[in-house]
Formats: C-alpha cells, structure tokens, sequence
C-alpha cells in the first residue's frame, strides 16, 4: 500500500476554501489609500506643477521619471526583504504597521511650494517625490503579495481583487468628489485648494491601512499554519531571483498586459484635465466630473465582470473591456468643444473597459506565482509583486512624462502664479487631442496582444494546484516516514 496521502479535497483545503465577507471588506481597506494618493497624483500633480508651482511642463515631467530611476531599484529589493521578513505577525505586515505613517507625511509634503526658484523646487520636489515613493512602496507591495497568501483559489482571487479594486476605485472617485468640494470652497487660493487636499487625502488614505492588518491577519497566520511552505524565505540573491522570475514566461506576459493596461490608464487620466479645460472649454470643475464618470462605471462593473470571468475566463473578460474601451478613446479624439453630453457617454463606456484593465491582470499574478513555485519549489510573491507595483509607478510616470514632453513641444503655456490662464495655441491642442486618443489606443492594443498568447487558462491553473497538492501531500508522507 503505498504511503502517500491523497492530495485534500479543496472544498476541505484551508487555501481554497471561500473567504469570509469580513476578510474581503478588511483586505479591499489597504488599497484605499494607495488608491487615493495615486489618483490625486495622476489627475492632479501635473497640474499643479505647471499651474500653482509655476514649473515648465517638460521639466515638471521629468521630476517624476527622477524619482521613477530610484523606484527601479527600491520595488524589487522591498520584494525580495518582505520574502524574507521574519516575524510574529508574518512577512508582509511589519511593513505596512510600520510604514503607514510616513506614506501619508510624504504625500502630503508634495502638495507645499516651498519656493519661487525652479532650480529649488525642482530638486525639492525630486527629493519628496524619492522619499513617498519609497514609503508607498513599503506598504502596497506587501499588501499586494498578501493575495495568494489569502487564497489560491481560481475564481475566489477574482472576486478577491473585485473587493480590493472596488475600494481601489472608489477610493479614486472619493478623491475626485473631495477634490471637487475643496476647490470650489478655496477657489480663489490654488495653494490652499492642493495643500488641503493633500493634507485630507493623507490622513484618510492611512487609517484604512491598519483595518486591512486587522481584518485579514488571523486568517494569513491561519494558512501560515496550514501551509508551512508560504513561510519559505528564498536564500538566492536578488540576481538569480530576478533571472528566474524572468524566465518564467506567463509572467513577462503578465507585466506586459499590466503595463500597457496602466499606461492607457495614466495617460488618459494624465490628460484629461487639459483635455476638458482647453480643448472641451469647460469649467475646471467639469474635469474632476468626467473623472467620476469613468471611475463610477468602473466601480460598477468590477463585479459585473467577476460574475462574467466565472463563466467565460479572465482573457475573455479583458478582451471585451478592452474593444469598448478603445472605441471610446476613439470618439474622445473626434469630440468637438460643445458636445458635453457625447463627453459624459463616452466617459462611462471607457469606464467599462478601465474596470478590467484593474482587474484581469491582478487576478494574472498569483497563478503566475503557484506556477512558479510548481517549477523551483519556493515562493517568491514579494519579487513577483514588486514589478506589478513598479510597472504601475512606472505606467503613471511615463504618463505623466509623455504628456508633459507632448504639451512642452507643441508650445503649452504654463501658468505664471497670480496670472489668469493663457490662451493655448493650436498645436498645444492638437498634442491634447492625440494624447486622449492614439497614444492610449496603442498602448490598449498591444496589451491585447500579450493577453491573446497568455498561458494560464481555468484549465491549467486546476493543473498546476493538483500537482503542487499532490507535492505536498508526498511531502507530509515523507516526514512521517
């Protein structure tokens, strides 16, 4: 009679078992400051540099590729330090327990202009900018990782990740409605309108950071227990991680979806604000409205389209978001100053394909991560994770930088502090038009491509848990031997 111990049946596994609601609601809490902080970056830092700070907009972008060198580096060594934190609570909560402050003085230290010399500002800036960074890291990487740790259950991380994104969205239009309050309250003082925002966002986007900790922290020790093998701290350096992890071909698709998906994102959001108020001729209040719009329908259609990857699979959900998303792109190119309501349409069908564009590759990573762990028999979720939370910097960076390099060359006029809005020339325009319309689009195709040759379907992912099942059942056996 042979010694090995059947693999348990997941309805009875501790890792494949349905979460409790409580346990969702706890873990969707930590993306909701990340989620604010980026959103007010995206919409709101490039302006402020050029209309409150005064900054050209080639040199207001190129602050963010700086602090993006240092990301770089930064992302895959937290990665790799959380895969080896040692401690009671577990690997990944030290960081966000400890780290959560700091996230929300630097955010905050972003929104003051300390200077009226572009040389002061610019390296101020720089340093802030380095320094948040950083701090984001420390918290969203490991709570990021925190997702096969919770569960490894196919349909469950999907519903999972329709918990965190649907307080990472609604954290988004949070921002936009309070940013809208604060605007008009301070419209005669667009120092004060950034420097309260700032200072509100920063101190709502900690406190959820330390529900997420208390809600989901029994449940991680809990599979710690059950799973011995997630505890495993990898001894390879960061070289021969990194190698491996790059051999693994699932994943290259994985972050190359992820990164053309945020880089639609970012670049549409990046522009949007200009997009409205120079070429559209709205008030600045309308932008922060089109936003909610977008947002709005993507909070909506999280767990519409969860429903629907249960039944069609996740490469099928991203493809139909995708195509409404890119046609909406198309029309916004076309869109003439005037046609308010076509706007608005056009805003909520690219909020359908914005959803996925959150979800799909998120809900990716962990299968990428059990596949590798089926190949070399460590889990590495903290390298993993850290280029998805790189690729997501690096997507509003580029954004950022691409729009800011686009509006300098086509002659965009920066605003002098005290001085009413110049006139935008007729390239500066053109340049906005493009960048809420090609420019994306291309970015959205090629992720299409990438998610047509990706891998790991339904199928093979019930594969790769049964043989990694199966691996610890003989494991069990072999040390009661």
């Amino acid at each position: 009679m042979s010694n090995t111990c059947p693999p348990q049946p997941a309805a009875h596994n501790p890792a494949t078992q349905k979460l409790s609601f409580s346990t969702k609601l706890a873990y969707g809490a930590g993306d909701l400051g990340p989620a604010i902080t980026a959103n007010v970056l995206a919409f709101y830092l490039l302006v402020f540099f050029t209309n409150v700070a005064g900054l050209p907009a080639g040199l207001a972008s190129n602050i963010l590729v700086v602090g993006k060198v240092w990301d770089a580096i930064n992302d895959p060594i937290v990665g790799v330090l959380s895969d080896r934190t040692s401690h009671p609570w577990g690997r990944r909560y030290p960081w966000i327990i400890y780290g959560g402050i700091p996230f929300g003085i630097f955010f905050l230290l972003q929104w003051i202009v300390p200077s009226t010399d572009r040389t002061v500002l610019f390296w101020y800036y720089v340093a802030i900018g380095i320094l948040f960074n950083t701090a984001y890291t420390a918290v969203n990487l490991p709570y990021t990782a925190l997702t096969p740790e919770l569960t490894q259950d196919y349909n469950e991380r999907t519903s999972l990740n329709s918990f965190r994104f649907a307080f990472s969205i609604g954290g988004s239009i949070f921002s936009l409605i309070l940013a809208l309050i604060i605007f008009r309250v301070f419209e005669k003082d667009p120092n004060q309108q950034y420097l309260v925002l700032g200072a509100i966002s920063a101190v709502i986007s900690v406190l959820p950071l330390y529900w997420c900790v208390l809600g989901t922290r029994k449940h991680v020790a809990a599979q710690l227990l059950e799973n011995a093998e997630l505890d495993n701290s990898t001894s390879l350096p960061l070289k021969e991680q990194l190698q491996i992890a790059f051999s693994n071909r699932p994943f290259l698709y994985v972050i190359g979806i992820y990164l053309f998906s945020w880089l639609g994102v970012q670049l549409t959001a990046t522009i949007i604000p200009y997009f409205v108020v120079n070429w559209m001729q709205q008030p600045q209040y309308v932008f922060s409205l089109v936003a909610i719009a977008v947002q709005g329908t993507a909070l909506i259609m999280l767990f519409i389209w969860s429903k629907v990857s249960e039944r069609y699979g996740k490469k099928a959900v991203y493809f139909m978001g995708m195509s409404l998303w890119i046609i909406a792109q198309a029309g916004l190119f076309f869109l003439q100053p005037g046609q308010v309501l076509q706007m608005y349409l056009l805003a909520v069908m690219a909020g359908v394909g914005v959803s996925t564009a959150y979800l799909i590759p998120w809900s990716m990573i962990p299968d990428v991560i059990e596949l590798d762990e089926l190949q070399t028999g460590e889990r590495r979720e903290g390298v993993f994770y850290s280029f998805m939370v790189l690729l997501q910097k690096i997507g509003l960076a580029v954004g950022l930088w691409l729009v800011g390099q686009a509006l300098e060359g086509a002659g965009f006029l920066s605003t002098v502090p005290g001085q009413p809005a110049p006139v935008q020339p007729e390239s500066a325009l053109f340049a906005i038009r493009v960048a809420i319309g090609p420019l994306p689009t291309l970015a959205l195709i090629a992720g299409m491509i990438l998610t047509y040759f990706y891998p790991i379907t339904r199928e093979v992912h019930a594969e790769i848990l049964l043989k990694l099942r199966e691996r610890k059942a003989q494991a069990v056996s072999a040390n009661k031997e």
